[in-house]
Parts: structure tokens; sequence; C-alpha cells
């Protein structure tokens, strides 16, 4: 069965997800607000609105993909409840903090609408494949709701719990890739200063007691892994800037429920100082620069012609 859909926020995650929910033969009348994105949208059949009231007001479901909780809470009250018939279904892929999700499913309850937080884990590889990974904070018949959307856009889908409860995996989960991906990049500069080559290292890390999904998805050497972002020059993928953001979501449910947590924190600051000094923007397994820069190497040992 086709719904109306409406996808508010279009970026390099919102556009390929909403192109996604075009091809399985829902009608998706997206906003954005960069015309770029509106338009890229528009080559992957959706219908471009003028406004973002003007989506919702045609929808059964909304779905959002925004840069923070306060964009997402300022979008509800702003336009979205207010303009979407009565008991639309809300569904929130935006990753927020858990209290800025909770407040989020609140007001969508008060305006009669039902909501869904479901933040995603996959990158835009997964986005563009439809392989992302859900996890979904909604009472039991809002969850079975937005299922059959969910299974055409993403591969693994896990009911976290309540309202926030989705958020809440996401912050763990994110928490846990930040912190590996500076394990594994710092596990293969000291490799190269003690003459390892990648291949050697990663083959052993691989199938063994290192591996992880930081090292065999997203490994942050060129070589081992090709599909990964060290091959395209650290071209993202998953944005330093974006890592950056979930590690600082981390560190504020660390200070909000006193939980004695280090790694996270210390993690934290090292993507603080990485997306400003010029990370931003690239994949955030090129930490692995910025390991190399504080070793004193600017390239890689192997690359520099010395003994691997």
């Amino acid at each position: 069965m086709t719904s109306t859909v409406a996808f508010i926020g279009l970026g390099n995650m919102g556009g390929p997800m909403a192109g996604n929910l075009v091809a399985a033969g829902h009608r998706v009348i997206g906003y954005d607000l960069f015309p770029e994105a509106r338009e890229a949208a528009a080559g992957r059949g959706v219908e471009v609105a003028e406004t973002g009231a003007a989506a919702a007001a045609q929808a059964d479901v909304v779905v959002t993909m925004l840069p923070s909780g306060r964009h997402l809470i300022d979008a509800y009250q702003g336009e979205l409840l207010a303009a979407a018939p009565a008991g639309t279904l809300f569904l929130d892929c935006s990753t927020v903090d858990v209290h800025d999700a909770r407040a989020a499913a609140d007001l969508a309850r008060a305006a009669g609408h039902r909501p869904v937080d479901a933040p995603v884990s996959g990158g835009v590889v997964g986005a563009e494949a439809g392989t992302l990974t859900f996890m979904v904070g909604a009472d039991q018949p809002e969850a079975d709701a937005v299922w059959p959307f969910l299974e055409v856009m993403g591969k693994n889908l896990v009911h976290c719990g309540s309202s926030g409860a989705g958020q809440a995996a996401k912050v763990c989960n994110n928490m846990i890739l930040g912190v590996s991906m500076i394990a594994v990049s710092e596990a293969f500069v000291l490799g190269e200063r003690l003459g390892l080559s990648h291949q050697a290292l990663y083959d052993v890390a691989a199938h063994s007691s290192g591996q992880c999904w930081a090292l065999t998805a997203n490994c942050p050497v060129p070589g081992p892994v090709p599909t990964s972002p060290a091959n395209r020059d650290y071209q993202p993928g998953f944005m330093g800037a974006l890592m950056s953001k979930d590690l600082g979501l981390a560190v504020e449910a660390i200070a909000s429920t006193g939980t004695a947590a280090r790694m996270g924190p210390l993690a934290a600051e090292i993507y603080a100082a990485y997306t400003e000094d010029g990370g931003a923007r690239t994949d955030f397994s090129g930490i692995i620069n910025t390991i190399r820069a504080g070793s004193g190497d600017a390239e890689p040992a192997a690359d520099r012609g010395e003994e691997a």
C-alpha cells in the first residue's frame, strides 16, 4: 500500500532516503532550505514543496532529518505539527539528544499526532543502498505503523523502547564508534612507526581480538578495505563534524546521568579539535592524519619508502 510522505531535510542522508521511498512506490513531497538539495531530490523523483508546511499538509507520514534538536523543535512548533492532518505519523530520523527527542514526542502527541524517533547508522552509503540501521523509540502501535517505511530505507531495525530510546541507543553506539576509530587509527600509526605494512596489521586485527566496524568497514588507511573513504582522500562517508556532534551529545548524556565514563569525553575532545583543524567536512576516519601530525609524521611510513 502506498502513502504520501512529507520528507523535511533532503541533504546527504535525507535525499537518498527519500529517493528510496519514491522507488518503493510512495508519493514523496520534500522540502529543504538549500536549493541544491531540493534539486538533487527532484532528480530522485521527489516532489518539491514551497515550504515544509505545504509538504506536511498532504502527508500520511512526516519524516524529518534535521541538524539538531533545536531545529527539530522549531520545525515542529513553527509549522509542521499545525499543518499536518490529525493523527499523522511523525518519524524523526535526526540525531538529537534524548531530552529533545522526548520533548518533540510530547509536542506531537499534544497536537494529536503519533511520534517516533528513529535515528540511523550506516552513513551515506547505507542511505543510498537502503541498508541503514534504525534505532526506534516509540510505543508499540507507532512502531508497528512506521515499520513498513523503515524497511524501505533500512536493513536492520531495532525497537529500543518508548520515546527517546532510539536516541539513547544512537548516542551509545556512536560513542563506541568514535572511541574505536581513534583506537584503530592510533594502532595504524604505531604500526607504521614500527615498520608494519598496513595490510599486515589489517590481516591480523581483522581476524583477531582487534576486529571492529571501524577497522573492517571504514578502515582509516587506503588499501585493505577498497570501499573505505581512505581510498578517496577521506571524502565522507560520515563527516567529522557529525561525529563531533554525536560525541558532544554523549558527553551531555554522561554528565546528566553521572556516568563514570572517561574515553567518551576524551574522544569528544579529540574530534572537536579535528573539526576545528579542517576535518569538519572530511570523513571521521581522517582522524588518523591528526594522529600522524601529532606524532611528527606527515605521511605513513610505507608512503615514504621505508621498510614495511
